[in-house]
């Protein structure tokens, strides 16, 4: 949705770092606990600022040593009725993992902003996938910001989502790490007036709390420990309408609209439809509109729910494709394809679809795509639906020199 003429005049230009900070401000957190780490640093840099300067009533920033003590942390404030906020990246991201689990076990809907970047080794500060599509069956909500706008309009919609008495689910809000984080570009930074409409005060079902005692994360046995994933299951499927209704409230309060678990682009007529997550969408944008102009009818499917995984919608949107290529900014060692392709096969499968589906794994450790990539890509995937698929899924960009 674009901007309207309002919006524009309250546009500043800040770093996306900023503008998700100064948006889980907004949000009224009540412990906030990290571990700097690049890129995500300047996000806790200027949390931790704000609190500082008493910009946050009611807050309280955890010094911790390490990003598992950070989530821990946050895991103890939450049980006890906390809004809780945290960001993070790769070998931080990482290092949370076994805590993680426990997070979304107990159903505590902490909320961690997730600056993208590759994972070692070897060492790699830039921007991919991996850190969070390895964590992808924690427990936890996945969303995908496409630009800074969206990142930062992101924090208070998923801790509403989150929050939820039919989700009570964790969430990573995650962003492409430099790409979005350090970034300097026009942006409406979120009003406190409008999110306190949209974001109630989190009033917690469930608390510690010796008045009335209860128990957290207890021990299961064999015959009650599947029951406990049955129900993580169905508050990720009631999730799925939440996201979307989720969205549309804060289109009607704020005026801009990101799409809910998936977002169409020229994709109403596409024969060729490219799907993808995170900034990269904008450059198809950009590859799309070149062949728009020529008449060419390519679309674009950007996935903004990886958990959830929307398949119903996927399935919906790709109905009429003659072919679909996947990007993937990650890749699952040991079968040559990233994650989102997977599941897109995975979910298409018995659709009824007979739709060819290629994959491509691309941008890792940052490396640039380039719009005449994408092109080589587009009239890659024009060949399958004359000669059918003879490479299902590849590299995009190897450089043979190197090898």
């Amino acid at each position: 949705m674009p901007l309207n003429s309002a919006d524009k005049a309250k546009m500043v230009v800040v770093e996306g770092s900023y503008a998700v900070a100064h948006a889980a401000k907004i949000s009224r957190p009540n412990v906030i606990s990290a571990y700097p780490i690049t890129p995500q640093t300047h996000i806790v840099e200027d949390l931790s600022q704000f609190i500082a300067d008493g910009e946050i009533p009611n807050c309280e920033y955890i010094n911790v040593e390490s990003e598992f003590s950070a989530i821990s942390a946050l895991v103890g404030a939450a049980a006890v009725g906390a809004r809780t906020y945290s960001a993070t990246t790769s070998q931080g991201l990482l290092l949370m993992h076994e805590v993680l689990f426990n997070a979304a076990g107990m159903r505590m809907p902490i909320i961690m902003t997730v600056a993208n970047r590759a994972v070692s080794a070897p060492i790699n500060i830039w921007n991919d996938h991996q850190d969070a599509i390895s964590q992808r069956d924690t427990g936890w909500l996945q969303l995908y910001a496409e630009d800074v706008q969206e990142a930062a309009d992101m924090i208070p919609q998923i801790f509403k989502i989150a929050e939820d008495k039919d989700v009570l689910l964790p969430g990573m809000a995650c962003m492409d790490g430099f790409i979005l984080s350090h970034v300097y570009e026009p942006v409406v930074l979120l009003e406190q007036d409008l999110t306190d409409e949209f974001l109630p005060k989190y009033e917690p079902e469930y608390v510690l709390d010796p008045k009335n005692p209860m128990t957290f994360g207890a021990f299961a046995d064999p015959s009650t420990y599947t029951e406990f994933r049955y129900l993580q299951e169905k508050a990720m499927q009631a999730a799925l309408p939440k996201i979307e209704a989720v969205s549309k409230e804060f289109a009607e309060i704020f005026g801009r609209d990101h799409g809910g678990l998936i977002d169409g682009y020229q994709l109403e007529d596409a024969e060729v439809v490219i799907m993808a997550m995170g900034s990269l969408v904008g450059t198809l944008k950009d590859v799309v509109d070149e062949y728009r102009a020529k008449g060419e009818k390519i679309g674009i499917l950007k996935v903004r729910s990886f958990r959830p995984f929307p398949k119903m919608q996927i399935r919906k949107a790709l109905a009429k494709a003659n072919v679909v290529v996947v990007l993937d900014k990650n890749i699952s060692l040991g079968t040559n394809e990233g994650a989102l392709f997977t599941e897109t096969k995975g979910c298409m499968y018995n659709s009824r679809c007979d739709i060819p589906i290629i994959g491509y794994t691309l941008n890792h450790g940052g490396r640039d795509v380039r719009m005449e990539l994408v092109s080589k890509i587009i009239e890659e995937a024009k060949k399958v639906t004359k000669n059918g698929i003879t490479v299902e899924s590849q590299f995009a960009d190897v450089r043979e020199e190197l090898l």
